[in-house]
């Protein structure tokens, strides 16, 4: 296991299974997911580089290659693999990149825009759009601002002014790492749509968003199910883009009937 990623376990199932957490968050957005799966699987959340207590990105090279590099390690000999928002970016490319490693995969609104420049334009100029405001203001270096806009479309709804200064600050200092994530999430930089790299993921595929979610992520998870051998989508009533923390009992209720399908090799297409 890598000495420079920080992660931690939640509960004591028979099964494996790892967690990948959203921009500006940490491992412990997965408590609980975990407690509510504690008797299923063994869940390891790590920290995404420049998040929690694993190490920075010092800006070299591409912080995809980063990030994905830092959670292999967690995949061992095979895990149930979560991801959610960023975090199911990095899930997916290590489902592509390691398959026989990944025995189901659940992503929860995966930010991967770039596929939706072949397949609904509209929906990323809409989605482009609605970024302006946090874009811009990150161009202009106002990372207080940038948070503050960028909250209010990827956040849980909770006012800025109601959110503790501590958190506040943590994810302003967290800004510069969006920028960053755009050769992935925008130029599809490790090229997984080239011809025959999505068909690798043969693992059953839960795609997951929140009925009150951007719009943007219903066109997203719909672009994948188109591609992907195996998948199936699913909608958490009454929640938003952070389902797995507003509403982890249902969240863990999808994956948990996900994981027992795919461990009797039910097929969910």
């Amino acid at each position: 296991m890598s000495p420079q990623a920080f992660f931690r376990t939640f509960g004591e199932g028979p099964l494996a299974a790892l967690a990948i957490h959203c921009t500006l968050g940490h491992s412990g957005a997965w408590r609980g997911v975990g407690a509510a799966l504690s008797s299923q699987v063994t869940l390891t959340a790590c920290d995404l580089p420049g998040h929690g207590r694993s190490p920075d990105w010092n800006g070299q090279g591409d912080f995809h290659d980063f990030c994905t590099g830092l959670a292999r390690p967690f995949l061992g000999t095979g895990v149930h693999l979560i991801g959610h928002s960023f975090g199911a970016t990095v899930a997916l490319r290590l489902a592509a990149e390691s398959p026989r490693l990944v025995r189901s995969l659940t992503l929860i609104e995966p930010v991967w825009f770039v596929v939706l420049a072949q397949d609904n334009p509209a929906a990323l100029a809409a989605h482009d759009a609605n970024a302006a405001p946090y874009s811009e203001a990150l161009k202009a270096g106002d990372m207080t601002k940038a948070a503050r806009l960028f909250n209010r479309v990827w956040g849980d709804v909770t006012r800025w002014a109601d959110i503790p200064p501590a958190a506040k600050a943590y994810m302003t200092d967290r800004m510069h790492l969006v920028p960053a994530q755009s050769p992935m999430i925008f130029d599809d930089s490790p090229g997984l749509l080239r011809p025959g790299r999505l068909g690798r993921i043969t693992m059953p595929v839960l795609l997951m968003r929140g009925a009150q979610s951007p719009d943007v992520t219903a066109h997203i998870n719909r672009a994948l199910a188109h591609r992907l051998p195996d998948a199936r989508e699913v909608t958490i009533a009454h929640a938003g883009h952070m389902a797995p923390v507003t509403h982890p009992q249902d969240v863990a209720d999808a994956i948990g009937s996900h994981i027992e399908m795919a461990e009797k090799g039910v097929d969910l297409v």
